[in-house]
């Protein structure tokens, strides 16, 4: 049976997006000290599930631009978990160009299919996921953007729905986290080429993509002892750059270190120090090697290869997890969307991770 963008199988499940009933995104009203999302009060809890628009129906290349070619839905309260854009990249310090991930992930998702061709797992059976839209950004006021991306996620949170986030810069991930982990502290499972905990850049300044993790641990929004970092590599601006992380217990895992390893027992070790708390996964782009991923800011030589970055996603099954994100894709290095490709299969293998762990937990 042949199935049109937006009309509903016998099971009641949404296919795609009707170009007539998007759903507008949520609007943003300031309070008395924040801004907060409007979410009308009257409408009504879903059980709904959505699905992404059938590509033998409408070709990849045509329709709406969404991740996954899912849906847009506007009220965090019919997802589990919300596939949210961060277009800002107000933390770079060198080459520019974040802001337009989401954008093109979108785009180069739309080359991913339904199902995960080794677990089997496809996410849109077990929970109800679409896309939540961008959060709202000011490109010229990092303060701002801070406050609205940090009030977007919070919605999210909740509602108790999971975010996956796709940037944006890695600062980005700190007004996440700062929803997340306002409650309790989380751990972290980071793929990176740097560590991100230095304390400040251009004369004191402590908000920047290099920054965000240290000011995370001392918000007290990352347990650093429950922090590993996998893929850390390239030249440091002093010798010292690594200490106080490891001072604060954070377990880095180097790149040369990962391969003396193998990819299984650093999957083990990752599993020992998150342990079964609470865990977000933060995957920097740069975390692979420039030859996979040569659209982003501030690429590493010899870093993970792509078939390596997959085998240690595919091992983190069944982790407590309570949100991702996948940061650093930088089009206008990459015109061939080969970065965000890689980006956008990382955030299906996060998703398929999500979504096994949110039905279990309804279960």
């Amino acid at each position: 049976m042949s199935i049109t963008p937006g009309q509903k199988t016998p099971t009641g499940v949404t296919q795609g997006i009707h170009p007539n009933e998007i759903i507008p995104l949520p609007q943003m009203t300031r309070g008395p000290n924040t801004l907060v999302m409007a979410v009308p009060r009257n409408r009504m809890m879903t059980t709904q599930r959505y699905e992404p628009i059938d590509s033998g129906v409408t070709p990849r290349f045509a329709g709406h631009s969404t991740f996954m070619r899912l849906p847009v839905v506007s009220d965090p309260r019919q997802l589990d978990i919300a596939i949210v854009g961060v277009p800002w990249d107000g933390g770079t310090t060198n080459r520019p160009g974040p802001r337009h991930g989401p954008r093109q992930v979108r785009e180069m998702s739309t080359l991913i299919r339904r199902v995960h061709s080794v677990t089997k797992i496809s996410p849109y059976e077990l929970c109800r996921i679409a896309d939540f839209g961008d959060a709202p950004v000011n490109p010229i006021d990092l303060d701002r953007s801070l406050e609205t991306i940090r009030a977007f996620f919070a919605q999210i949170v909740e509602a108790n729905a999971v975010p996956l986030a796709i940037g944006g810069d890695h600062l980005s991930s700190l007004p996440i986290l700062r929803a997340i982990g306002k409650k309790r502290p989380v751990g972290m499972i980071h793929f990176d080429a740097h560590s991100d905990t230095v304390d400040t850049y251009f004369g004191g300044l402590k908000y920047t993509h290099g920054t965000p993790f240290r000011r995370a641990i001392e918000e007290g929004l990352l347990d650093p002892k429950r922090v590993v970092q996998i893929g850390i590599r390239g030249s440091t601006y002093s010798a010292d750059e690594r200490d106080w992380p490891l001072q604060q217990g954070i377990r880095i895992i180097t790149i040369e270190e990962f391969e003396a390893l193998g990819i299984d027992a650093v999957n083990r070790e990752a599993r020992r120090i998150i342990g079964d708390g609470p865990t977000y996964v933060s995957f920097d782009i740069d975390a692979l090697d420039p030859a996979y991923a040569p659209g982003t800011g501030t690429p590493e030589f010899a870093g993970l290869t792509s078939r390596e970055a997959i085998r240690m996603l595919r091992g983190l099954r069944n982790l407590n997890l309570v949100g991702a994100d996948v940061v650093e894709v930088s089009p206008p290095f990459d015109p061939s969307g080969v970065t965000a490709l890689a980006a956008a299969n990382i955030a299906f293998e996060l998703l398929c991770l999500l979504a096994e762990v949110v039905a279990n937990r309804k279960t």
